[in-house]
């Protein structure tokens, strides 16, 4: 199986051409097949992308100026798939999909909807029709789509039905499947690999990541502050994920780690966490 980085953890390391190019010799020397691009990041974003990014703690650096398809060309590195929007599939599925080709993949992602109430049952009900739309639109021009979970779709909309239950049962597996983020569902409090387990064959990437704390209680408390850690240091059941990932057939791995980096440095993290990998993939 492969592994890929995303590429939202490397806004900070990409403040430069030279830079960008750097970052992913070390990317490719780490033994990462590649990458997984983000549109707003391979494009000049908007203000307001920005700004959420930012306050995410992972800023789009200026990698919108760059050629990505020049960058991970000459660095040997692939691209497993192209993140993108709803909005986008929508008014010209075509233009998606001919940006997706460019880079040699086959694979679009949405990655959840700003803005949106995931607690509305009617409303998600109206999302997994205009993912099955989208769906069709881009399996039209050879592309497949899937969605991208956070944390927020574990929201209950009646009963103890959730707002992911309803995109899982409600979207046909021939035209949206999904790329499950184990770590926010398990921020969330949920179960990730009985998720996992229900989605089966249709998780095509996995994006892994672990959850502990470097940081001891402070002298107020001595409740540890949970984050983002390298693959291996932290507190979720990794080896779990990993067989039922194996199992259910997924097609490649993609680490995205967040802001909590061991020394604010994520090509440093993303080093350690392929000690990890490379030893179970």
């Amino acid at each position: 199986m492969k592994t890929y980085v995303q590429q939202i953890m490397l806004g900070t390391v990409t403040g430069s051409e030279q830079q960008a190019r750097d970052t992913l010799q070390r990317i490719k020397a780490a033994g990462y097949d590649g990458l997984e691009l983000n549109a707003f990041m391979v494009h000049p974003s908007s203000f307001t992308v920005r700004l959420l990014t930012r306050a995410a703690g992972m800023p789009t650096g200026k990698g919108g100026k760059f050629d990505w398809h020049s960058l991970t060309d000459e660095s040997g590195l692939s691209v497993c798939a192209l993140h993108t929007d709803l909005g986008a599939v929508e008014r010209d599925p075509e233009a998606v999909a001919n940006e997706t080709k460019s880079y040699n993949t086959e694979t679009s992602v949405i990655t959840g909807m700003y803005r949106f109430d995931y607690s509305d049952r009617s409303n998600v009900k109206k999302l997994a029709e205009r993912l099955n739309k989208a769906g069709e639109s881009l399996k039209a021009e050879g592309i497949s789509l899937l969605y991208h979970n956070h944390n927020i779709e574990l929201l209950k909309v009646g009963g103890n039905t959730r707002a992911y239950d309803i995109l899982i049962d409600e979207t046909d597996p021939e035209f949206v499947n999904f790329e499950f983020d184990s770590y926010w569902f398990t921020d969330g409090g949920a179960d990730a690999k009985l998720w996992m387990k229900r989605l089966g064959k249709r998780i095509k990437l996995w994006h892994i990541n672990d959850r502990g704390s470097r940081l001891s209680g402070s002298a107020m408390t001595p409740i540890l502050k949970e984050d983002s850690m390298e693959l291996g240091t932290g507190n979720m059941d990794l080896e779990g994920l990993r067989d039922i990932a194996i199992e259910n057939g997924v097609e490649a791995v993609v680490l995205e780690s967040h802001k909590n980096w061991i020394d604010r440095d994520p090509v440093k993290s993303l080093e350690l966490s392929s000690n990890w990998l490379n030893g179970r993939f």
